[in-house]
């Protein structure tokens, strides 16, 4: 029996997918099956029950469970102090990303991180919020980085910037003229919104409800690059992060807006399961996101 076969088996029993265990392993879902029923005839035991449509472990099955976990926690320790007393930074760190932070505030740590460990293998995927989480929680990425953190007993959060938000509209936009401007005077007006599942778009209702602000919410979409597309020709006007927008005002294709009702802004952070064990790689890229070297 080697170590892989119980990662595999834990991962197949935290995402409950063999499709999902397959893709965090590198394997086929084939190869799945085979090293589930190896185990199986280790232990004699019927570890999964396959009869059921929905995925279920058996009694035996969640004890391996249970212990397989604490030989992956040992062993992922063991073989990251060892790297780090012969000073080894390398590998591979999974990152799953907001569209905003990955195309707009990661790079440059990318670059930074990349410069002093070349060793390193970042692999990005860009998702929604609720994606994120899940892809953190099931084990398919190592870190996960996202606005407005929710808690949550299961993940560690590490919180890393405040981004300013600001008001973008059409250069012709009769705000485009003023350098800061209350949120009253937003009332009324059409706004291009995020999707009303998004974490931004919660934070901002709630902002405009304690107001008594009301706008009206023409277009919504998914990602800040759409949004931004959209005020472009004039459908509206947005609340986005300052950060994703310097491009377009330097085209001068969108003017920004200084909003002064108090800290206008959205926390970052990154998340990572608490049962995870840091490798050394992962120490120092999370020392770059968070701006201390």
């Amino acid at each position: 029996m080697q170590i892989e076969s119980l990662k595999v088996f834990c991962d197949l029993a935290e995402s409950e997918s063999f499709t999902k265990a397959a893709q965090i392993n590198g394997v086929t879902q084939s190869a799945v099956s085979q090293q589930i029923s190896a185990l199986e005839r280790l232990f004699k035991s019927q570890l999964i029950e396959r009869s059921k449509k929905q995925f279920r472990m058996t009694r035996e099955g969640q004890v391996l469970y249970e212990y397989s976990k604490q030989i992956i926690q040992t062993f992922n320790a063991l073989d990251s102090q060892l790297k780090e007393l012969k000073d080894i930074i390398s590998g591979t760190i999974r990152v799953a990303t907001i569209y905003s932070i990955g195309l707009h505030d990661l790079p440059p740590y990318i670059k930074k991180f990349m410069a002093s460990y070349p060793t390193v293998h970042i692999h990005v995927e860009y998702r929604r919020a609720s994606q994120v989480y899940e892809d953190v929680l099931s084990n398919v990425v190592d870190l996960g980085l996202i606005a407005y953190p929710i808690r949550d007993a299961k993940l560690e959060t590490v919180p890393l910037r405040k981004e300013p938000l600001v008001l973008i509209c059409h250069p012709q936009h009769p705000f485009a003229a003023q350098k800061s401007i209350k949120l009253k005077a937003l009332d009324g007006q059409k706004i291009i919104s995020f999707e009303p599942d998004t974490p931004t778009r919660k934070a901002l209702d709630r902002i405009l409800r304690e107001h008594g602000v009301e706008v009206n919410h023409v277009m919504e979409f998914d990602n800040v690059e759409t949004v931004k597309r959209a005020v472009e020709i004039d459908a509206g006007i947005s609340i986005v992060p300052e950060g994703t927008i310097i491009t377009e005002i330097e085209k001068q294709t969108l003017a920004a807006v200084t909003i002064d009702d108090g800290q206008f802004f959205r926390p970052l952070a990154a998340i990572y399961k608490k049962s995870r064990v840091l490798s050394p790689a992962m120490k120092q890229f999370l020392t770059i996101l968070k701006g201390t070297v």
